[in-house]
Order: structure tokens, then sequence, then C-alpha cells
């Protein structure tokens, strides 16, 4: 029997939390600390792709791979996310 992994149940429990510390507690209970750096380099590299900064610097100063900040170099081009959120 296959187990099903529902998003919108995860979604819909992130749309409970209404302060920082409030998702500080969830996001460490729910997420190793090399996850959540890594979603927060991911966040940091949108956020300087958003602002005109080159791979380069990019690079130098959050220290992503090539190869992740790529695809968040795709999710800022081609996505909607990133813009609505990191204006």
């Amino acid at each position: 029997m296959t187990e099903i992994v529902d998003r919108k149940e995860l979604f819909e429990t992130i749309l409970k939390l209404k302060t920082v510390e409030d998702c500080e507690t969830f996001f460490e209970d729910l997420c190793t600390y090399k996850e959540l750096d890594s979603m927060a380099q991911r966040v940091t590299a949108a956020k300087l792709l958003l602002n005109g900064a080159t791979y380069e610097e990019i690079i130098r100063e959050t220290e992503i791979s090539s190869a992740t900040l790529s695809r968040v170099s795709k999710c800022v081009k081609y996505g909607d996310g990133y813009k609505k959120f990191l204006k």
C-alpha cells in the first residue's frame, strides 16, 4: 500500500502560523537545520537575483551551489512565488 503525501494539509498548517516565533517553532520541528539553511539560502539567492546580482556575486555571498542557483534562477524567471512574495 502506498502512503499519500498531503501537501494541502502541510500548506493549510503553515497558513495557521501567525508570527515569526510560530514559524521558527514549527519549522524547527518539521525540518533539519540543514534543510532550513538551504531554504533560507534559496530565498536570499532569489532576492539577490531579483535585485540584479550576478551568479558570481550570489555564489560568493551565499555559498550556494551553481546547480541550486540555476534552479532558483529558473523559478525566479518562470515561476510566480518568488516574484509575488519577495518584492
